[in-house]
């Protein structure tokens, strides 16, 4: 199963996952951390303890000593990726430009790239998806095998209902821990996904958000009258598309620049991707290896 398309894949050899808070220890990764153990570049020597693996012994400083010398190392130590999809209702939304191709498409593609670099490096990554009043997850683990049971989940995964309540979020907290890195797709249409980004960050955890919008809603193209229909309430709205594109955009605008400011200032990386623009753009922004991302 190949979720990711063909002119997405040499991008990702530009991505990096990383945090600006040091990982803790899960495995062997791309993370640099302080923590000692049996890694590449020598850090020190110490004196043998019981439980040591005898592997770890230097014997030819032993030989010219005659005491049992551990050699250390710093460890290089991979990070644990979460990627949580927001699958309510509303992310079923296509656009005109790409009347094929929904919101929730361009999250599974966005989560299936990601995944792809994290099994790269050597990271631990896991899958929460957000719909119909629940919470579905898909517990942290590496290798080729996990990455097919994320793709499996992704490919089955389809938008409907509404966000769940705080109690259904629970597995949220008991499964992820600070130093992980979390990447959220959701249009944040819902306040209660600012709110959720905002509590895993002051909770430690590394936060990145993308968020998949229609073109329609950058350009408001609509010349005559159009009913808006909201697809988690059922409301219906019928407006003059002329008469009512000014003052749409202008709201519209507003309202992205107070979510990008409010999650900037919990020191989220937010990046908005439209649906007509190249997927590999909004990944770029936040996991470029040139410098360039807001990881680095």
């Amino acid at each position: 199963m190949d979720l990711i398309p063909a002119e997405l894949r040499p991008h990702l050899k530009r991505l990096r996952l990383s945090t600006r808070i040091s990982a803790q220890t899960y495995g062997f990764g791309l993370q640099t951390s302080r923590n000692r153990g049996s890694g590449l570049e020598f850090a020190q020597y110490r004196a043998y303890e019981p439980g040591d693996e005898p592997r770890m012994i230097d014997w030819k400083l032993y030989a010219r000593s005659d005491r049992h010398y551990v050699r250390e190392a710093e460890r290089d130590s991979a990070l644990r990726v979460w990627v949580v999809i927001d699958a309510t209702a509303s992310m079923a939304q296509f656009d005109r430009v790409r009347p094929k191709h929904s919101r929730l498409d361009s999250a599974r593609i966005l989560a299936a790239s990601l995944f792809e670099v994290a099994l790269r490096q050597g990271d631990r990554f896991g899958l929460i998806v957000l719909g119909d009043g629940r919470l579905q997850l898909t517990s942290a683990d590496s290798g080729i095998r996990q990455r097919d049971r994320c793709l499996l989940t992704l490919d089955g995964m389809q938008a409907g209902g509404h966000w769940p309540d705080v109690a259904a979020l629970e597995p949220l907290w008991s499964r992820t821990a600070a130093h992980d890195l979390i990447i959220v797709l959701s249009d944040c249409f819902d306040p209660a996904a600012a709110e959720l980004m905002e509590r895993l960050a002051r909770g430690g955890r590394e936060v990145r958000s993308i968020q998949p919008l229609c073109a329609e809603e950058r350009d408001f193209p609509y010349t005559q009258g159009h009913c808006f229909f909201d697809p988690e309430t059922g409301d219906e709205l019928l407006t003059d598309g002329p008469a009512a594109r000014e003052r749409f955009l202008a709201e519209f605008e507003a309202a992205q620049q107070a979510l990008a400011q409010r999650l900037n200032g919990c020191g989220i990386a937010h990046v908005a991707h439209y649906l007509d623009q190249p997927l590999q753009d909004p990944l770029l922004r936040l996991f470029a290896m040139n410098g360039r991302g807001a990881g680095r």
